[in-house]
């Protein structure tokens, strides 16, 4: 997937209007940080705070503001060589879906606007997991439609936090109680709740997040394979072999010759 342009907490005007047909293969993601008026298929709604509408190619998005600023997050992207795993979640389109927790959504899409200005040499991996990310969670409440205990616990934004900052430090000495510690949720909850929201154990992605480090040094710089794994964290030039040859499937030694 790619993403042309993000924002996160715009401020609009009183009187502004948006009425404009979202391209085809496009997909333009607004959620609201306060009351806006919004018309679908001419017929209007009043969205309060906490709302996400995403719109498909070829609908007229047709929102704006009344006497009021309008205030919301946004993201337009597309399906670029994802377009199974976008069908699989049978995203709720042209519609209104309902957060009970505001702050989750908003988290993931302020992290998604802030990399996406970034220059890290990681930003394309890093905003296809946030955008994947926050398309499952879009997906699931609008299925479920309940406002669901998941979708509102207070954690969430916490946790994606947290998940960037581990992908952003691969050299630091990450463990269970040191993550638990830093969004103050005890290690069994904590450890319960990393994998609910991720599909993923904390320590699968800690791992992760350091072998893809660790490719990327391999790739861009002339560091040894000691150095590479110095600073991704790992003590042990042995150990970091072994881990990177399971999950790559060659050794740090073959990856690099491979990308020359």
């Amino acid at each position: 997937m790619n993403i042309y342009s993000a924002g996160f907490h715009s401020v609009y005007g009183s009187g502004y209007r948006v009425c404009k047909k979202t391209e085809i293969g496009r997909y333009v993601l607004i959620f609201t940080k306060s009351r806006g008026h919004f018309e679908f298929e001419g017929v209007s709604a009043v969205l309060p705070a906490g709302t996400a509408v995403i719109y498909g190619g070829g609908y007229v998005r047709s929102y704006g503001a009344d006497s009021e600023p309008f205030v919301c997050d946004w993201i337009d992207f597309d399906g670029e060589n994802d377009g199974e795993f976008l069908d699989s979640l049978e995203l709720s389109m042209n519609r209104p879906i309902r957060f009970a927790d505001g702050d989750f959504i908003s988290g993931l899409i302020r992290n998604i606007a802030e990399e996406f200005y970034s220059i890290s040499s990681r930003r394309v991996k890093m905003l296809d997991n946030l955008l994947k990310t926050l398309l499952v969670k879009l997906s699931e409440t609008g299925i479920r439609r309940d406002n669901s205990q998941l979708s509102a616990d207070p954690h969430y934004s916490s946790l994606i936090d947290l998940r960037a900052k581990i992908y952003r430090n691969p050299q630091m000495k990450w463990n269970v109680d040191s993550m638990a510690a830093d969004v103050n949720m005890s290690r069994s909850y904590f450890q319960h709740l990393y994998s609910e929201v991720f599909g993923v154990s904390c320590m699968t992605d800690v791992i992760s997040g350091k072998i893809e480090k660790a490719k990327e040094i391999l790739s861009e710089t002339g560091c040894t394979v000691s150095q590479a794994a110095s600073m991704c964290g790992y003590d042990n030039e042995e150990h970091f072999m072994r881990q990177f040859k399971k999950i790559v499937g060659v050794t740090p030694t073959k990856y690099r010759q491979g990308k020359r």
